[in-house]
């Protein structure tokens, strides 16, 4: 069939304005293309929709019925172009974000809140997961993006790097290298350490850190998340090694971070997306604020808290 939009728009405003000269002031059409239209639908159709006069215009029977349901795929049409305009302009969506727990916790809130100011139509999820998974649910669509550091060798994932996360020494009040601008890693020599388990690849930085130089590790507490290895550096059961985006679990902790030298253990933290498949509307959008508060975490000065 060869309806066209235009022949039922024309058909739809000479059937509620009664005039064909009006209904082509209306669609600013010239009424001999607007009277073709009618005639073309009708043939299309094979029925007449409307009975003509000289005096009027009046619908037939069948075009009673025919302009109710053209009427209704207008209606829907119109919907769609509405809804596809509002993805495109970012008026409405959403956007599914995975996330590993701390760096969920860390950056997720202040960017979500000011992305929904500008669009509050767009709904943001968040999926807690570890990096593997993060991964999995990237390339499989599960997830529209995922945060993280993330091995050079992960295939079908396009990266963004958000910021440039350094290990840092956390310790408490009390420690001796509280008065010190930075720390050489040699320096943790016999310095009782709170670490994370080796599932972590955090643990992996650590121990490069510690072989290079060349110094055994006094694992005195081995923990699964940084929360807890923080609670114990408060109360001075050891110090510990962990990236800068772990300033999120001391805030209201005792604990001060100083910068490790000698060398600098840095990496990546990304924002990733399937590589191949096209980005929902919102998504630029929302990685550029990820990028400014992801960057905003990562202090220029590392200080106490």
């Amino acid at each position: 069939m060869d309806v066209t939009l235009k022949q039922i728009q024309a058909f739809l405003a000479v059937a509620e304005l009664g005039s064909f000269t009006r209904a082509a002031e209306r669609l600013r059409v010239a009424q001999p293309a607007l009277s073709q239209y009618v005639r073309d639908l009708e043939a299309e159709l094979g029925i007449k929709l409307f009975d003509r006069t000289t005096r009027k215009v009046e619908l037939t029977e069948g075009g009673i019925e025919f302009r109710s349901a053209a009427a209704k795929s207008v209606e829907d049409l119109d919907h769609a172009v509405r809804n596809a305009r509002d993805l495109a302009s970012r008026r409405r969506g959403r956007l599914i974000v995975a996330a590993p727990p701390l760096l969920a916790a860390a950056i997720l809130p202040r960017a979500i809140s000011d992305f929904v100011a500008r669009y509050p139509g767009v709904q943001i999820v968040i999926q807690d997961a570890r990096t593997d998974q993060i991964v999995d649910k990237v390339r499989t669509g599960q997830a529209d993006c995922g945060i993280g550091t993330f091995a050079p060798t992960e295939a079908g994932i396009d990266r963004i790097t958000l910021a440039r996360d350094s290990l840092l020494l956390f310790c408490n009040h009390d420690s001796a290298f509280v008065q010190q601008a930075h720390v050489r890693w040699s320096e943790l020599r016999d310095q009782p350490l709170v670490t994370l388990t080796r599932d972590s690849g955090i643990r992996l930085l650590v121990e490069r850190g510690y072989d290079h130089a060349q110094l055994p590790m006094r694992t005195d507490y081995e923990v699964s998340h940084i929360g807890t290895a923080m609670a114990l550096v408060e109360v001075g059961l050891g110090i510990a090694v962990l990236p800068t985006y772990a300033f999120a679990a001391v805030h209201h902790l005792k604990v001060v971070a100083r910068p490790l030298v000698e060398p600098i253990i840095a990496r990546n933290i990304f924002m990733i997306s399937p590589s191949g498949r096209s980005a929902p509307p919102a998504l630029p959008a929302f990685a550029s604020l990820l990028r400014k508060h992801t960057r905003a975490l990562v202090p220029r000065g590392v200080g106490g808290s």
